[in-house]
């Protein structure tokens, strides 16, 4: 059964770090591209990071330079380094990933970043 997730989650101040973990079973991380996104309470859907099957990381201006995602094939597991957090970080993070022709998303963790 494939399933995704994600950890890590918390309150954070401004410009602080936190460290996302998804955690995949039922499928190999090797096999496919895996992605991060984001959701702000009344706003939609926004991309946050794609580690492809190629090895390849890209991230949107609005993260570039401050998040990193990374991965560990031995424990199956996607990771979202955040550094220099700000208010606007603030959402819900998913990772998902297509498999078997299926999008798939795990159940979020929050993070909110507030003084």
């Amino acid at each position: 059964q494939v399933q995704l997730v994600e950890s890590g989650g918390g309150l954070v101040e401004p410009g602080g770090s936190l460290t996302l973990s998804c955690e995949a079973s039922g499928f190999s991380l090797i096999d496919y591209s895996m992605n991060w996104v984001r959701q702000a309470p009344g706003k939609g859907v926004e991309w946050v990071s794609t580690f492809d099957k190629g090895g390849r990381t890209t991230y949107p201006n609005s993260v570039k330079g401050r998040f990193i995602v990374s991965k560990d094939n031995a424990k199956n597991t996607l990771y979202l380094h955040m550094n220099s957090l700000k208010a606007d970080d603030t959402a819900v993070y998913y990772c998902t990933c297509t498999v078997s022709g299926v999008y798939r998303r795990g159940q979020g963790t929050q993070v909110t970043v507030s003084s």
